[in-house]
């Protein structure tokens, strides 16, 4: 079984936020492979399916970013499963607007989600996508930024990203990621 988690902040005050860029990844896969994502356990809403031939998990966990490794690590030792098994989609205040990159592994980059995720999993080995939502102007606080809506302009420059990031994460799961790795850095946006 492989696991695709999308990080972000339960709730309909922040379904369409920055920080929820994760939860809208996982929400077009759901929609696309029919796999519904309201099975609630593990602290985290799931859904189980199968992608081709791979047996997938969707995961978005409930328990408000910065405790986000309780659930994974939850479900990990449940499945018994590695970090190998893992993908993780989240967002990046240093990353363009829309722009995704992919990772094998790596620090946390003060992202709150991923030091959870660390923490709990006591490992940075395990596969990310990170999704551009930019930096605040110096007039707005990180924390705001984060929590706050896309702009009509910058909604479809997201969605595409999402779109795209929906992509990479089901060709991982039958591709080697350094090969998924290599197509999505090479697209021209």
């Amino acid at each position: 079984m492989k696991l695709i988690i999308g990080l972000g902040n339960p709730g309909k005050k922040y379904e369409d936020t920055r920080h929820n860029v994760g939860f809208m990844t996982i929400d077009k896969i759901s929609d696309k492979y029919s796999i519904p994502v309201q099975q609630n356990k593990f602290k985290a809403l799931v859904g189980e399916g199968r992608i081709g031939t791979e047996r997938v998990l969707l995961v978005k966990p409930q328990t408000y970013m910065n405790l986000s490794g309780e659930s994974v690590g939850e479900i990990l030792r449940f499945y018994k499963l590695t970090p190998e098994d893992l993908l993780v989609i989240y967002d990046d205040l240093d990353l363009p607007l829309g722009q995704i990159r992919l990772r094998e592994k790596g620090s946390a980059g003060g992202h709150n989600g991923i030091k959870s995720l660390i923490a709990h999993l006591g490992t940075q080995e395990f596969k990310r996508i990170k999704i551009g939502i930019s930096r605040p102007d110096q007039k707005s606080g990180v924390k705001d930024f984060v929590l706050s809506t896309f702009s009509a302009e910058e909604k479809p420059v997201i969605e595409e990203a999402v779109t795209l990031s929906a992509e990479a994460s089901v060709m991982s799961l039958t591709e080697d990621f350094l090969k998924v790795i290599s197509h999505y850095h090479s697209l021209k946006r």
